[in-house]
């Protein structure tokens, strides 16, 4: 597969060959699956075009995570249909993966992940998935499309049971009912900041290994305002580093993606957030040991 010729990181990377990477960050600009706010299909290079600005050191890990090597591939020519689209993910996640490869996905919208938890599915047979995110995207249909945005959970729970949803506070009534039917464990933003969900033995009971998928509407305004279809009160910076810090520590997350983000030339702050994010639990997946919870 080819290096990209922007590199997370840039030269902070070392630009380590494919092959002794630990990591690789799969770009994948796309948004036919978005309903609101557009600029999805800009934020994979916004992100890496921010990252050579952060500190290759880590204050919190006293150490420098890039040394276990990452590299950045060439984003895939991506179809406009979603089936396409879907193909397209879950072929270029499979190849990554077959490499023994700590796969990184850059959405894009949040439709791209039910394509890549395929092929991690295919490679884990028992996963897990930790969806932190505004929205519970628990519907069947959206649009008229399957693989909507919207949809993402649905297309999560036909390939495994074993799910957890965190900082949801924006849901429609039929998916309120569906949870409460099918017994998901949701644990929303109120129920977070109320201490009325346990959600510590959720994670803790949840089989490993587990994916975690991250869209960044889970986070305040505050830290990242560009997102395409926003809702305020979600997780301050530190607040949502302790979440994700304790989700590396007690599972062994074995992937994960980052979706929508809504570039725009006049946010550079949720950029370099975003980046900075993805840096984090790098550090946290190759270094869960050397840091208390």
């Amino acid at each position: 597969m080819k290096l990209y010729s922007k590199q997370f990181l840039g030269e902070e990377s070392g630009f380590p060959s494919f092959e002794k990477a630990s990591v690789v960050i799969l770009p994948f600009p796309y948004e036919g699956g978005v309903s609101y706010g557009k600029g999805t299909r800009e934020a994979p290079d916004a992100i890496i075009d921010a990252s050579p600005y952060m500190e290759a050191y880590d204050e919190m890990l006293d150490t420098c995570p890039c040394e276990v090597g990452i590299v950045t591939v060439e984003p895939p020519i991506i179809p406009l249909k979603p089936e396409g689209m879907f193909e397209t993910i879950y072929q270029n996640t499979k190849y990554l993966l077959t490499r023994n490869k700590f796969v990184i996905v850059i959405g894009g919208d949040h439709s791209i992940t039910s394509g890549c938890f395929k092929a991690f599915h295919e490679k884990y047979k028992t996963l897990s998935c930790i969806q932190i995110d505004a929205h519970a995207d628990l519907r069947d249909v959206y649009e008229g499309s399957r693989l909507n945005h919207a949809c993402a959970m649905s297309r999560i729970l036909e390939f495994t049971p074993h799910t957890l949803q965190i900082g949801i506070r924006s849901m429609s009534k039929d998916e309120s009912i569906r949870i409460k039917r099918e017994n998901l464990k949701v644990c929303t933003m109120h129920s977070f900041y109320h201490k009325s969900f346990d959600i510590d033995a959720a994670i803790y009971d949840l089989p490993d290994p587990v994916f975690l998928t991250i869209d960044v509407d889970a986070f305040d305004f505050s830290v990242v305002a560009a997102t395409g279809t926003p809702e305020p009160g979600g997780f301050r910076w530190y607040e949502g580093l302790s979440l994700l810090k304790k989700i590396f520590y007690a599972k062994n997350v074995v992937g994960f993606d980052i979706v929508e983000l809504s570039y725009s030339p006049y946010d550079k702050n949720s950029a370099f957030a975003i980046s900075k994010l993805i840096y984090k639990l790098i550090g946290f997946k190759f270094y869960r040991r050397v840091y208390a919870v």
